[in-house]
């Protein structure tokens, strides 16, 4: 059973056999293409379909979006006009977008957390949640 699929579960959402190939997919995803796999629907119709043909694209749509208010899934708009997909892990992490490629690295850094609890303190907040969001292009090495 796939982690989406347990996600699911313990969240009440009715999986239909579709919805069961394309939960499968999104959980394969990181362990089949690493951690830079963040797939627009697009992406997620065709990895879909080559285990079920019959897949719409509509249904990729729907399904993600249910998974989504269901809080199995995270949107990322990384200003590419489309919107890209991952689960919702306890692991914070932040997310560098390599403006060129469009490769997406994952990482985290400790620091970084610290100084936006300590900024939102400073300002009178206490901060919740956050989101990071690097763009940058690769340095070349001589």
């Amino acid at each position: 059973m796939s982690t989406i699929e347990d996600k699911c579960k313990e969240k009440g959402v009715r999986l239909t056999e579709q919805r069961k190939v394309i939960a499968k997919v999104i959980s394969d995803s990181k362990e089949t293409y690493g951690s830079k796999d963040h797939p627009d629907v697009d992406e997620l119709h065709k990895r879909a379909t080559s285990i079920d043909k019959k897949i719409s694209i509509a249904t990729v749509y729907r399904t993600i979006k249910l998974f989504e208010e269901s809080g199995i899934l995270i949107r990322h708009d990384f200003k590419e006009g489309k919107s890209r997909y991952e689960p919702i892990t306890e692991e914070h992490h932040n997310h560098l977008i390599d403006i060129n490629t469009g490769e997406i690295v994952e990482f985290v850094d400790k620091d970084i957390g610290a100084l936006q609890s300590k900024i939102a303190q400073k300002l009178g907040y206490k901060l919740v949640d956050h989101k990071l969001e690097l763009y940058g292009s690769k340095i070349k090495k001589n």
